[in-house]
């Protein structure tokens, strides 16, 4: 069941050989569970940093708190565990020291701006003879393409996100809460992603309860683009926003979904921005295929704001996976090539005055011709009436 992550550790020890790092300190909790398997520590929530120690060559070892131990026994396929007790001899500093012991001039590797700045401070001011480099761009580098079982996953997510919508639409009406719709996203998210889980399998600890905050907006409320749910009560007339962003994910993996329902008596203007912002997104999905770079697919739904005598308020869309945020993203100075394997979200939006605003967005797969759309949902806006 590990094999996929021993080899994402090989693989980054051949990157770390060609850039003659002796050392990746791994502490980012998404890039931790990319190489471990291992994810649940409190984290630095709790003071608590939790980190993969990457040698060029050879064993890694993760370094917890000791009353996580347990657990990652259960999840990981690193064999070398060392726990550290809150307060005692130095905490997962002393492991670090014993790693490094007797070894100068080493080139330790992180990812800067994803590693605890406690980490980053003790390793320039206490661990003497060494040079910290950042590997973000590798990590970044070798987290982009997908494989397949990893797309396969990405499926799963999709028909999570299309559970959580379909949750959302059956409780969305008059006189309902915004919580309560909140409340049926969750419910609906989870039971599906429970299917796909087996209880005495290898995913067994893996939580298919669905969390975080849900983003709802209603009425005027639509044009804050990232509100929370509250006890707003929904009237007459009131667009509905969607996203589910921070919600949508499966096996942690993250998807980006966004679907905006309106509630009748109509509104003539918020139907036609509606409609800009679903064919904005559908020029910057027709664009996706490999060889294109990913600045294009942006600028393809900016023309389409621009024609219809808009601006854009935010990038296009990112790469998605393991992280709510990867590379390449779909804006302006994002070159980089598309190439099959790749995992995007895509996303149309348009504010009209202080009014409302429409979002749309989907997750896709780069393919061989073109895309595989992950969350076929309804966005028609015949079909988003409730």
């Amino acid at each position: 069941m590990h094999d996929a992550f021993k080899e994402r550790i090989l693989n980054l020890q051949q990157r770390m050989a060609e850039k003659n790092i002796d050392y990746s300190l791994l502490c980012d909790p998404d890039t931790v569970y990319y190489v471990s398997a291992f994810h649940g520590d409190l984290g630095m929530d709790f003071h608590r940093p939790m980190i993969v120690a990457v040698p060029r060559s050879g064993e890694s070892t993760l370094i917890t708190s000791l009353n996580e131990h347990i657990m990652a026994q259960e999840m990981t396929w690193i064999e070398d565990i060392r726990p550290w007790l809150d307060g005692d001899q130095g905490e997962w500093r002393k492991h670090l020291q014993d790693i490094f012991k007797g070894r100068g001039n080493l080139t330790i590797g992180i990812e800067l701006y994803k590693t605890p700045p406690v980490v980053t401070e003790w390793l320039r001011e206490e661990a003497t003879g060494i040079r910290l480099v950042d590997v973000a761009s590798i990590i970044d580098e070798m987290r982009m393409i997908k494989t397949p079982e990893e797309i396969e996953i990405l499926r799963q997510a999709g028909q999570v996100a299309i559970a959580m919508a379909e949750g959302a639409a059956q409780v969305i009406d008059v006189g309902v809460p915004e919580y309560e719709v909140a409340l049926a996203v969750i419910a609906a998210g989870t039971r599906k992603a429970a299917e796909f889980l087996d209880p005495d399998g290898p995913d067994r600890l893996i939580s298919p309860t669905i969390h975080n905050l849900q983003v709802i907006e209603t009425g005027w409320y639509t044009i804050m683009c990232h509100k929370r749910n509250t006890t707003r009560v929904i009237q007459k007339g009131d667009p509905v926003n969607l996203c589910f962003c921070n919600m949508a994910q499966f096996k942690m993996f993250h998807l980006g979904f966004d679907r905006t329902w309106l509630i009748p008596p109509l509104h003539d203007e918020y139907a036609r921005i509606y409609e800009i912002a679903l064919k904005a997104q559908q020029a910057a999905i027709e664009m996706v295929r490999p060889g294109v770079p990913a600045c294009d697919v942006h600028h393809a739904c900016v023309e389409v704001y621009k024609e219809a005598g808009f601006e854009p308020g935010y990038r296009t869309g990112r790469a998605i996976g393991y992280s709510f945020l990867e590379n390449p993203q779909l804006r302006y100075d994002d070159k980089t090539i598309l190439q099959p394997g790749m995992a995007l979200c895509c996303d149309g939006g348009v504010t009209f005055n202080r009014e409302f605003a429409a979002r749309v967005g989907d997750s896709l797969v780069v393919t061989e011709t073109g895309y595989e759309l992950l969350t076929p949902y309804p966005k028609d806006i015949e079909d988003l009436i409730i």
